[in-house]
């Protein structure tokens, strides 16, 4: 392998104004700038990234942290950051917490000891060990989804995306609505989203039913059984409207009633949120809120790259709207 020594005898330079030419800083005349041009090219001649990091104190490598693996949130995240690392020459190494807290921890501790430049974390839960943890990292730092103190967030709008599906299920005439949400650990879907829905309900002087309130897990599966609970505890009252805090809930809530022989949307209609692609290809065609993850994987990826370039602690909150997007399931 070619060093920078030999490329500066070859190209008849000193080696400092070839390293000016490969890091673009410092003077260096067009004469100079051409030869070691020619001569890399020539060559074929690729820095070595281990000592260009010792140079610069930087290994152009991202620390990511997403929920789980092979989720259409998770990967459209992952494609928004990498849309920007990669006009700057950064690459990702990314990691899933597969929904466990601990994990995530583990896997901060684990980003730091490898010396990434910074870390985006797409977080399941907060609790007081991962806000600590966070703050001794030290390092540039953003949070996506959920709304961390002391950081760099990304956030979405959960308690007005869910306040306006709701919303849109009573324009449509539903006076009796259902909810199948997620544990309240989660702060963004399990507690936004939920107080959404009940002040929209409370706004519309609607009735409350706690045996038309379930919990779920995010999965089809869970969405399924929990709305066959529903209907099973509504003893004759069966609702007229189905919010889900996810697609893949209501999605696994419609396929219960149909099997169970109500028509969607004439009988029940069901809305979620996620804009998954199963959404428009279920049938009906599920009413969704597109939180365009894309969107956020880029503003997160541009305020860690601020924080790197310029070495400040950012704390700026960026809070995201969603797109409503009404299809058949209404």
């Amino acid at each position: 392998m070619l060093t920078i020594k030999e490329i500066a005898e070859m190209a008849g330079v000193s080696r400092t104004t070839v390293s000016r030419v490969l890091n673009d800083s410092g003077y260096v005349s067009d004469e100079a700038r051409k030869r070691v041009v020619k001569v890399i090219e020539e060559t074929g001649y690729i820095p070595s990234q281990q000592a260009k990091s010792l140079r610069t104190k930087k290994t152009k490598v991202i620390g990511v942290v997403i929920p789980k693996l092979g989720t259409e949130t998770s990967g459209r995240l992952v494609n928004g950051m990498n849309e920007v690392f990669s006009k700057y020459g950064y690459q990702i190494l990314l990691t899933s917490s597969n929904l466990e807290p601990q994990k995530e921890i583990e896997y901060l501790r684990l980003l730091k000891s490898r010396q990434v430049d910074g870390i985006i974390l797409s977080a399941t839960t907060i609790s007081d060990e991962l806000i600590t943890e966070i703050h001794q990292l030290k390092m540039p730092f953003v949070a996506v989804g959920q709304n961390i103190p002391g950081v760099a967030n990304v956030i979405y709008d959960d308690f007005n995306a869910s306040k306006a599906m709701t919303g849109l299920l009573i324009e449509r005439g539903r006076k009796n609505i259902a909810f199948i949400g997620v544990p309240e650990s989660d702060q963004a879907v399990g507690i936004e989203r939920k107080q959404g829905f009940i002040k929209q309900m409370e706004k519309h002087n609607l009735l409350i039913r706690p045996e038309w309130m379930a919990i779920a897990d995010f999965s089809i599966t869970s969405g399924y059984h929990a709305m066959s609970k529903i209907i099973e505890n509504a003893a004759g009252w069966v609702p007229d409207g189905v919010f889900c805090v996810t697609d893949r809930m209501a999605i696994g809530a419609m396929q219960y009633l149909k099997e169970a022989g109500h028509r969607v949307p004439d009988d029940i209609s069901v809305a979620g949120i996620g804009a998954s692609d199963i959404s428009k290809y279920f049938q009906p065609a599920l009413t969704t809120m597109d939180y365009e993850n894309e969107v956020a994987g880029q503003e997160a990826a541009q305020i860690l790259l601020a924080q790197i370039e310029k070495s400040e602690n950012f704390q700026k909150t960026i809070t995201l709207n969603g797109r409503l997007i009404e299809r058949d399931s209404i």
